[in-house]
């Protein structure tokens, strides 16, 4: 299995993590300049993570989750479960959008649209799973729990405004910075 992604990605880190114990392949790109033509080449969608296994393309992390815990047997998860995903989806999205806008020379703090419902839906679905991991909902290592450590490593690392005032949240990132391969797959290295 070859996974590509890029270091930076909190959804190739994902699955990186939920790979701790298998064979296979990290293809590391920078998807912004050096290596975009790769990315179109592995991509039509043009995102990582994309993962090959044999002449089989998966495109997309939620989709690549669903065919390695086929393929390796992970229990599945509940609905409850897929709804805490979205959630940690949800608020990532609209994180990298308004950190491409600033990167982009927007003001993603500027009252428009756009940037408006990216806010609004970053202080919901934090404020939710906030809620969530004070119930508990987050105690056990597996994808969910790594998804959400993902998010949030990201967006410290990126030093994003928008997580300030999540205590829970906080703490459950501060305590599962010693997980498998978390040290290993930090952006910052």
């Amino acid at each position: 299995m070859k996974l590509v992604g890029s270091n930076t990605s909190p959804y190739a880190r994902r699955l990186r993590l939920l790979l701790v114990d298998q064979p296979y392949e990290f293809v590391n790109l920078d998807i912004y300049v050096a290596d975009r033509d790769e990315l179109r080449r592995h991509n039509p969608a043009l995102r990582v993570p994309m993962l090959h296994d044999g002449d089989q393309p998966i495109f997309d992390s939620r989709v690549i989750f669903r065919y390695l815990g086929q393929k390796l047997g992970l229990p599945v998860l509940s609905w409850d479960e897929e709804n805490l995903l979205t959630l940690i989806d949800a608020a990532n999205d609209s994180l990298v959008i308004l950190l491409q806008a600033q990167r982009s020379g927007l003001e993603p703090t500027q009252d428009t649209l756009l940037f408006n419902l990216q806010r609004e839906r970053i202080a919901t679905t934090l404020a939710e799973l906030n809620r969530q991991v004070e119930a508990g909902r987050f105690d056990e290592w597996r994808y969910p729990a790594i998804c959400l450590y993902c998010l949030w490593d990201w967006a410290e690392f990126r030093q994003l405004p928008y997580i300030r005032g999540f205590d829970e949240l906080r703490r459950f990132w501060e305590q599962n910075r010693t997980q498998p391969m978390v040290a290993e797959t930090d952006p910052r290295n």
